[in-house]
């Protein structure tokens, strides 16, 4: 009974040659049209409201290591979706990704908080939308709304935001008519983003003064550290990259769409690297000229782009930066809304959530029930809850997913494929002969010839490969509850002991990982240096969600509870993959009786 619910959960998603390639949604976008959904996804509220933030309360001027830090390990974690994007082009990005690989009930809860995030970054993005128009007119609608329809009530908004509802309402209406008009205006208002911040960072780099990044402590105000470039120290800068994080979200809409890209083997992995360079460079030049205009305690948290400006005699800038804000802030709420029903397409098509959801509209080809769906809730949230509320959330399943891609990689790159199985008959079919193994002129990855057998992908290594990185994460997790909250235990040599020793265990098993033969099977795109930068991306994504708050894994335990009584009420009887190995069971037993 135990192992018939065990097979279940772990129950593996499978395609065919034929079911990679064909899909009811139009293939109409290219590298270009990827990189503008990726870049307007991705640089959004992040450079105009989180660098404030951040730099006031955690970094200081070394906010430029934390958008560093955060880069990195969206980098990493970008590579790997890149190998996935290429292996499987299919709507449902990390989801699709851990149901091929890690079975069902993985991939159920990766793309559950994949809902979840792009919700939040729809509703969130919304409403900052709507804070920004609203500073441009004196906070006169908020004021407005305030008065006539105020909320008073704990956990909610101080009022409803009608113009974030109607903002999302209009994206959704627009989704649904088709891909190609939205990518188009996407890439009009990535654009016209890009070169506003260009303008801020040349600007800003013109009045900068150096000595904003070497303030004395005794200049510093009491509550904002030490002053220097790292005024609150390395932990805080740590904390700032675990909240730039979000800065980074959004990237992975590019393995959403995957499944209406042209030709998503080559595109999808361009276009995730290419975007995450050219978001780096936007955060890290933008964050400088900002902490060099002005010092970083006395940036506005919420407007620190206009504040600065003013601070150095520039306060026409301020025009040309609402501008560009307002454009970049309608791209995210777009980046967001086509990610975030094509997850719901593609779970409700494997039956793991209600089926309806799955329907394409024969005229747009677009998930027109998912979209519809998804632009209501993201309004609902939008209308009732506060920015700061929508945020909290947003980097938890984010990271989880980017862990989980991670570990995919692993288990995928050294699981045997027809191909390993067809090159170990070959090699041991011309031993038995006693010949040299022959030219291998279908496995052009192998060298001259076949290698040995020990040398070919087996269960068994397969299997150790999968155990090892079960034992690393659980390490990691480890290490990363020591560092984060262990502070005074690690004063001690006792501390500091463990520590070394959970670092050599880290590195013996990925040395033994390192070891294993990898899969011959032939990719237009490999995550480079495996298993290295698999590993490195699980330890900086586990990482990073320890430093989140705690509150924020107790929001997350809510939705995760939501979650499990769908699969567990409907989605794990009414599985597509579930029903598929009842017929082959079925069919078995009656050739058997034949």
């Amino acid at each position: 009974m135990f192992k018939e619910f065990l097979n279940k959960l772990t129950r593996k998603k499978y395609f065919d040659e034929d079911d990679v390639e064909s899909t009811d949604l139009t293939r109409c976008l290219s590298t270009f049209n990827l990189v503008a959904v990726g870049v307007g996804s991705t640089l959004g509220a992040g450079v105009y409201v989180l660098t404030g933030s951040v730099a006031r309360e955690d970094a200081g001027p070394s906010i430029v290591l934390s958008f560093t830090v955060a880069a990195i390990a969206s980098m990493l974690a970008g590579l790997c979706y890149a190998e996935f994007g290429a292996r499987v082009p299919k709507a449902g990005s990390a989801y699709i990704y851990s149901y091929v690989t890690m079975g069902e009930f993985c991939g159920f809860v990766i793309g559950w908080n994949l809902v979840l995030e792009y919700i939040i970054g729809v509703s969130s993005v919304a409403r900052a939308w709507s804070a920004n128009l609203d500073s441009l007119t004196g906070g006169v609608i908020a004021h407005a709304f305030r008065n006539a329809m105020p909320m008073n009530i704990s956990g909610l908004a101080t009022y409803p935001d009608f113009l974030a509802v109607g903002l999302i309402l209009l994206v959704t209406i627009m989704l649904s008519v088709g891909m190609k008009v939205s990518s188009l205006l996407m890439t009009i208002l990535t654009a016209i983003n890009i070169v506003v911040l260009i303008f801020c960072s040349i600007a800003g780099f013109i009045k900068a003064d150096s000595h904003n990044w070497n303030i004395p402590a005794s200049e510093v105000p009491d509550g904002f550290g030490n002053g220097g470039f790292l005024p609150y120290g390395f932990s805080k800068m740590m904390e700032g990259a675990a909240t730039c994080f979000f800065a980074f979200v959004g990237f992975d809409t590019i393995a959403c769409v995957g499944e209406e890209a042209k030709n998503p083997g080559k595109s999808i992995p361009r276009s995730i690297v290419i975007t995450l360079i050219i978001c780096l460079a936007a955060y890290v030049s933008v964050s400088s000229a900002v902490t060099l205009m002005k010092p970083y305690y006395a940036l506005d948290k919420n407007a620190p782009l206009p504040d600065a400006f003013k601070a150095v005699g520039l306060s026409w800038a301020a025009k040309p930066v609402a501008v560009g804000s307002m454009c970049a802030l309608i791209a995210s709420v777009l980046g967001a809304a086509v990610g975030m029903p094509r997850i719901i397409f593609s779970m409700a098509r494997d039956g793991l959530i209600f089926r309806f959801l799955s329907q394409v509209s024969q005229k747009s080809k677009t998930p027109v029930a998912a979209t519809i769906l998804s632009g209501i809730f993201s309004s609902v949230m939008a209308l009732l809850f506060d920015l700061d509320d929508l945020v909290n959330m947003m980097s938890i399943g984010t990271l989880m997913a980017y862990t989980l891609v991670a570990c995919s990689v692993l288990v995928l790159r050294y699981k045997p494929d027809d191909c390993d199985n067809d090159a170990a008959q070959d090699t041991e079919r011309s031993l038995l002969l006693g010949r040299n193994p022959p030219p291998n002129a279908r496995f052009p990855e192998l060298s001259e010839f076949c290698l040995p057998k020990e040398k070919h992908v087996t269960p068994h290594t397969s299997n150790m490969v999968t155990w090892a990185t079960a034992l690393i994460v659980a390490l990691m997790i480890l290490l990363g509850v020591l560092l984060v909250w262990g502070n005074a235990y690690l004063s001690q040599w006792s501390g500091i002991l463990l520590i070394c020793i959970l670092l050599l265990l880290q590195i013996t098993l990925a040395t033994v990982i390192s070891r294993q033969p990898m899969s011959i099977k032939h990719l237009l795109f490999k995550t480079p240096l495996v298993p290295s930068i698999p590993l490195l991306s699980m330890c900086f994504n586990i990482y990073l969600m320890l430093k989140l708050p705690s509150m924020t894994w107790v929001r997350f335990g809510v939705w995760m509870i939501i979650g499990l009584l769908v699969y567990f009420g409907y989605g794990i009887r009414q599985s597509t993959e579930g029903k598929r190995s009842v017929e082959g069971k079925s069919s078995d037993i009656i050739n058997e009786h034949d």
